[in-house]
């Protein structure tokens, strides 16, 4: 299928909604891209999947066709060798996964394993785990331990822009409220009885940091529900989410079986007043969530690599995922698992979730952990869990990190997408709802890098 532009182009709807800036304009092609998608790079440091007028690779390796070396310009704007939406799109669904092709992932073998789960010891699940994921080091994408390609292509796309237009200083709205340097989600799946009866101890833990998070709850055959369990969350400020349906692993294995999974789910959604949705497993199918009622999801991964389900959507940032107009927003998983911290990669430290902080921190991006109730009961974990939550305290203090519930920053990232920056006189002001908590701010072009500066007037 060859992507045709016509000129004068519209606005670039790629920039516009990452950074919800001024207009500027739209991409061209350089020549008709070719029918098959692959991989190619833009730049030395971004990987790319979709259709391209270059060469495509059906794998990632060193080399790799680098469509920067080809962008051309014309007298309306920049012509690419490829359509950006397209290809942040594919990125953010993990269309380039290809998915099935071990012995491991075949249905029948995952049947029985989900089968044996539950009366499985974490002694011996551990094991299998590690087997299944023993080649999680030699995987080259999405990058370890945070893959930043989404932000990084559109980044490098408007340096391109701004350095043709000549623009020095391009006002846009600043990605987080008030002028948060970043965002920190933390977020509790309870799976089994012994998690949800240590529910409270937990929320005692988070409160002591001062922070408040999620519990996704599975509503079916792991554990009784009662409305007073759901009623104790709220009332201690803390959100109710579901997980799943029933948490064997199969919620997305067949299109009729998830049709008619989500209409119970949905009914969960009500019942128990649910805003988010999290799949157990973090098994997912990003086409498929616009069948279920919630605001917003939780079940992609950044970067896949120690996860049943391999793939990532490269992004630090929240988007909204595939469906009609108010769509779920995704709120990505961007650190590992304190489940796969501690049984996988037999690690009590917080080091890596250290390294992975860092990198979304310098992004301005979302910290979105993950720690299990039914894990960090007492001991090592319980250990680390806590100073997991002094560190994001210290970000928070010391470094401006916004530390919300999720349904706030689901609730922030649909107000900012319909949030318009519009000229007055020689300056810039936001309109939209909620617009009292966005503040301004201007992408500048350092040689060819792109740095940020908060307009301080507010």
């Amino acid at each position: 299928m060859t992507i045709a532009i016509s000129a004068p182009r519209r606005r670039s709807s790629s920039l516009v909604d990452f950074f919800r800036c001024a207009d500027v304009p739209d991409f061209g092609l350089t020549s008709p891209v070719h029918p098959e998608s692959g991989f190619f790079r833009f730049g030395a440091d971004v990987v790319c999947y979709g259709q391209t007028c270059g060469e495509i690779r059906p794998s990632v390796n060193s080399s790799l066709y680098d469509a920067s070396l080809h962008v051309q310009k014309d007298r309306h704007g920049l012509l690419l060798p490829f359509n950006p939406t397209q290809v942040v799109d594919n990125l953010r669904y993990e269309s380039y996964v290809a998915s099935g092709n071990r012995l491991l992932e075949q249905l029948w073998i995952k049947k029985l394993y989900y089968r044996l789960r539950p009366v499985l010891p974490v002694g011996i699940r551990k094991h299998l785990q590690s087997f299944y994921l023993r080649d999680w080091e030699k995987l080259t994408f999405p990058s370890w331990p945070v893959d930043r390609s989404v932000d990084m292509l559109l980044e490098k796309l408007l340096v391109l822009v701004m350095q043709k237009e000549k623009i020095r200083r391009l006002p846009f709205i600043w990605f987080w409220p008030h002028g948060h340097s970043a965002c920190a989600i933390m977020t509790h799946d309870v799976e089994t009885a012994a998690g949800r009866d240590f529910s409270d101890c937990t929320m005692d833990i988070d409160d002591s940091f001062g922070i408040k998070a999620s519990f996704q709850i599975v509503p079916e055959k792991r554990y009784a529900v009662p409305e007073s369990y759901l009623e104790t969350i709220r009332n201690r400020g803390f959100e109710v989410n579901v997980q799943g349906l029933d948490h064997e692993g199969n919620l997305f294995q067949n299109r009729k079986v998830f049709l008619k999974s989500s209409q119970a789910i949905n009914k969960y959604a009500l019942q128990y007043e649910a805003r988010g949705f999290r799949s157990p497993i973090l098994y997912r199918n990003s086409h498929w969530f616009q069948d279920l009622h919630f605001s917003y999801d939780m079940s992609v991964p950044n970067v896949a690599r120690l996860e049943a389900q391999r793939g990532g959507c490269c992004t630090v940032m929240p988007y909204s995922l595939p469906g009609n107009p108010g769509r779920m927003t995704e709120l990505p998983v961007t650190m590992t698992e304190d489940y796969s911290l501690f049984h996988v990669l037999n690690d009590y430290s917080t080091t890596l979730w250290e390294q992975q902080i860092s990198i979304v921190q310098k992004g301005h991006g979302l910290m979105n952990f993950i720690i299990h109730p039914d894990y960090v009961t007492a001991g090592r974990a319980q250990d680390t869990f806590r100073k997991l939550l002094e560190k994001m305290s210290q970000l928070r203090s010391n470094d401006n990190v916004w530390m919300p519930l999720p349904r706030e920053v689901d609730q922030w990232w649909r107000n900012r997408n319909e949030m318009d920056l519009v000229q007055v006189g020689q300056g810039w002001k936001i309109e939209g709802a909620g617009s009292e908590r966005a503040r301004i701010a201007y992408a500048c072009v350092e040689g060819d890098q792109l740095s940020y500066e908060l307009d301080s007037s507010r």
